[in-house]
């Protein structure tokens, strides 16, 4: 067979797994969390940051969806410093989360500390948490949120443009659309 044939076959698959119904929850969760008034607060490491940053911008834009992510250089590298990588996430939602808001977490491995560990503040802050992550059914990301999306793969480009595309229709179903205006 062709590689890219198999890359695609395998990644079509893993994009199709996904529960509509879960799908559809979590545009309502994100729906009404700004219609209460709290924001979207969404978090990864690596390429799971560049999904975060893409979706929150989208979100904000096109959405009418308050986001934010924790992506800036300064507060990273401050935090990571002050209170260790392992903990930055957790200090960033303890000073920014508001009660009411929601914190989507995503983590390809669940594995990831800094991310586990923002997982269980926000849950200890009485916070909704949304998680995508792969690798483990049963790994510790999975275990924190109110809705878990969870890919059955050990490949990280597979998992992570999985969690994108995700990512990306919760966000064209909240717009009412695959095409809009710019």
């Amino acid at each position: 067979m062709n590689f890219f044939t198999d890359y695609f076959n395998i990644l079509s698959e893993r994009i199709k797994d996904v529960d509509l119904g879960i799908l559809n929850q979590a545009v309502e969760m994100i729906k009404t969390t700004s219609q209460n008034g709290g924001k979207t607060i969404i978090v990864g490491n690596g390429g799971s940051a560049a999904t975060a940053s893409h979706v929150s911008v989208d979100l904000t834009k096109n959405a009418n969806i308050r986001a934010v992510n924790f992506n800036e250089a300064d507060l990273l590298t401050c935090f990571s410093n002050d209170y260790g990588y392992e903990r930055w996430v957790e200090k960033a939602i303890e000073f920014y989360a508001d009660l009411g808001d929601l914190v989507i977490l995503i983590s390809s491995s669940g594995t990831s500390k800094n991310i586990v560990n923002g997982g269980r503040r926000a849950k200890n802050m009485d916070l909704k948490v949304i998680t995508f992550s792969g690798f483990s059914p049963d790994n510790p990301l999975r275990q924190l949120g109110d809705i878990n999306f969870w890919v059955n793969s050990k490949a990280y480009n597979i998992i992570e443009t999985t969690h994108s595309i995700w990512l990306l229709a919760i966000v064209d179903q909240i717009i009412g659309g695959m095409e809009y205006s710019a």
